[in-house]
């Protein structure tokens, strides 16, 4: 309990400057928790999601008719969205080439590259704010520990003597600073890592879901459902 409110006490007694840094670093570790939180659920969702779908897909399930489910189901998302813009796109352009060709199936794996470009820019929304905290945090704190020594030293300055007792608080509280850039720095780091590690996957699924479509429309003659 005496070390909790010690260190309270030098973070009260710590120089304005070396306060403001301490304010931010803390405001970056809860936002970039916030973001931590908000991305976990949005990427494990997807993963979870892409998975139920590709089994729904394979499953033997009549295009037209899943793509009709679909319409009654929006807003869609993820492969979902891929599947569903992909087919529109087919449909509109096989009724106008009246059969299978490049033409269509080009118009279809392009509407499936823009589906799944927007998706993927939606999921990689705010890891570069992961990124700058886990980059930055270290370089903020250090700042305030040099700041804080710094003005330590000044102070000892002015002393005709001085102990370990006097000068051990500045020091400890500039070192506090160095501790939060720690901390708001390396959950942001493992975070941005594992993220981008899902986005990259779910990236592969994406891409590997539509050339597998395309090859697949590629074997429907103008009977196409």
């Amino acid at each position: 309990m005496q070390t909790d409110f010690s260190i309270l006490k030098l973070i009260i007694d710590a120089s304005p400057v070396v306060q403001v840094v301490m304010a931010l670093l803390v405001l970056a570790s809860i936002a970039s928790w916030a973001v931590m939180i908000i991305k976990y659920q949005q990427l494990k969702s997807a993963t979870i999601h892409t998975k139920r779908f590709e089994d729904r897909f394979w499953s033997g399930i009549s295009l037209k008719s899943l793509h009709d489910n679909m319409k009654n189901h929006r807003p869609h998302t993820g492969i979902d969205r891929i599947f569903f813009d992909g087919y529109e796109e087919f449909t509109r352009s096989l009724t106008r080439h009246k059969k299978v060709d490049g033409g269509v199936l080009d118009s279809a794996h392009r509407a499936m590259r823009i589906a799944e470009s927007r998706e993927l820019d939606k999921y990689e929304q705010n890891l570069t704010f992961l990124a700058t905290v886990a980059s930055t945090s270290p370089y903020v704190g250090l700042f305030g520990t040099v700041w804080g020594i710094m003005s330590s030293f000044l102070s000892i300055a002015h002393m005709k003597q001085a102990t370990l007792a006097v000068v051990a608080p500045g020091i400890a509280e500039a070192l506090i600073a160095t501790a939060l850039g720690l901390f708001a720095a390396i959950p942001a780091l493992i975070a941005y890592n594992k993220f981008s590690d899902s986005v990259d996957r779910l990236s592969v699924a994406y891409e590997n879901f539509r050339e597998e479509f395309v090859s697949l429309l590629s074997r429907h003659s103008s009977k196409s459902e």
